[in-house]
């Protein structure tokens, strides 16, 4: 089995988010990485270039995170369980967009940060149970 191309690298997070050019992603990542602290008790880690990932389990294809997220430049991607698109949530959730296990915001201002919260904390708890460590 070939290794995933993304891998967790040794890159400051801090220094990364610090780079993110535009204020409302910078502010949006600051506060997404904080909650995703929180949710998850992990310190976060980078992988590749643009995805920082909290814990970690092996996949049919790899290592991956366990949860994550990417301030990139078109929205802020939110990596989490695949199957929540059914999640009661969603509908709360305010102006979004999903893919597989992708969750694409706009801006944290579009959404409801609580109901965020809990489809994130959801989202550890089934993959925990999913990937025991």
């Amino acid at each position: 089995m070939a290794e995933p191309k993304t891998q967790k690298t040794k890159v400051s997070v801090s220094a990364f988010i610090a780079a993110v050019d535009d204020d409302t992603r910078r502010k949006d990542a600051k506060a997404v990485d904080k909650m995703l602290r929180e949710i998850t008790g992990e310190k976060p880690a980078m992988w590749g270039p643009t995805i920082i990932g909290y814990g970690e389990y092996d996949g049919a294809t790899g290592k991956w995170p366990r949860i994550g997220f990417s301030p990139r430049k078109a929205n802020l991607v939110l990596y989490m369980m695949d199957g929540y698109e059914n999640e009661p949530l969603m509908k709360k959730l305010g102006k979004h967009k999903t893919g597989r296990s992708c969750l694409y915001i706009n801006k944290l201002a579009d959404v409801d940060e609580t109901v965020l919260h809990q489809l994130a904390a959801k989202s550890w708890k089934a993959m925990a149970k999913k990937y025991p460590e």
